[in-house]
């Protein structure tokens, strides 16, 4: 075994929608909802993007929303 190891520290992520100066998450903001959709179109999840849960079920839902009225596409162009 070796001691000299240090462990291995990860940082904590922050959810990006919490704070002061955050952005609101709305289903007309195009340019902020794709940057939680992949290339292919799905949703990323939150343990890549470190949205909190509760952040995450809204993004999903204001997402699914600019889908449903063509705001986003549904599928990778």
């Amino acid at each position: 075994m070796n001691v000299n190891k240090k462990p291995f520290n990860r940082r904590k992520k922050s959810c990006p929608f919490t704070g002061t100066h955050a952005p609101k998450i709305d289903y007309k903001d195009v340019q902020l909802l794709r940057r939680y959709v992949s290339e292919r179109g799905k949703i990323i999840p939150h343990r890549v993007t470190s949205v909190s849960a509760k952040k995450q079920r809204e993004l999903a839902t204001a997402i699914k929303r600019a889908r449903f009225l063509a705001l986003m596409p549904y599928t990778a162009e």
